[in-house]
């Protein structure tokens, strides 16, 4: 509801339409709105939509790389799709794994910082029972990773790390390198929690 006038603002109003100093078209045009959008200073958005795309296109196309891959380092078809690329914060990312779980930590040279390479536990075991020479089955309860299981996702994770070059090859003439494998998400922490975002692919593998 707009502000009531008192009596001698209107008859102040009534002067000035009388005399010819305000016309009708001037009090019956609407004011203009300003836009304005909510931005949340604690989870600032880092990707525009450019981005977004531009990593949908690169995990695509690594999915492509490491799908021809695997299904040869295996012995088996294997169907590797991107479902989404969102952001969110490396607190939200890290909440949302399971313990244990296989996170290799990568540097991503020439650029800052590191990435996670995070691969699920029930996937970690089935391509280790199929590297061993089984038929490629998970186990039944979920345990810790033994010595030698984690010397062999040592060199697979390497290995997938290695066609990150590839893929990026259009982008930035990346040099990868696998620092570490946690099992613990815990204990894996290359960011500040809240502050800073992290922009994830979630990738669906089969075989």
């Amino acid at each position: 509801m707009g502000d009531i006038l008192s009596q001698s603002e209107i008859d102040e109003l009534l002067r000035s339409l009388t005399s010819g100093e305000l016309s009708i078209e001037e009090i019956q045009k609407p004011k203009q709105e300003k836009n304005i959008r909510v931005y949340d200073f604690k989870r600032p958005s880092k990707f525009a939509k450019d981005h977004l795309r531009t990593l949908q296109m690169i995990f695509e196309n690594y999915a492509r790389i490491v799908t021809t891959f695997l299904s040869g380092y295996l012995r088996t078809v294997v169907q590797m799709d991107v479902l989404s690329v969102e952001q969110l914060t490396y607190y939200e990312f890290s909440n949302s794994l399971s313990n244990p779980v296989v996170m290799g930590v990568v540097n991503f040279s020439p650029l800052k910082g590191s990435i996670v390479f995070e691969m699920a536990p029930e996937i970690a075991f089935a391509m280790i029972d199929r590297v061993l020479g089984g038929f490629g089955k998970g186990i039944d309860k979920i345990r810790t990773f033994t010595e030698i299981e984690l010397v062999l996702l040592e060199r697979l994770l390497q290995q997938l790390i290695n066609y990150f070059q590839e893929a990026w090859e259009n982008i930035i003439d990346l040099r990868p390198r696998l620092e570490k494998i946690e099992t613990n998400p815990q204990f894996t922490q290359i960011v500040s929690p809240e502050r800073d975002n992290c922009a994830c692919d979630h990738c669906h593998e089969s075989w």
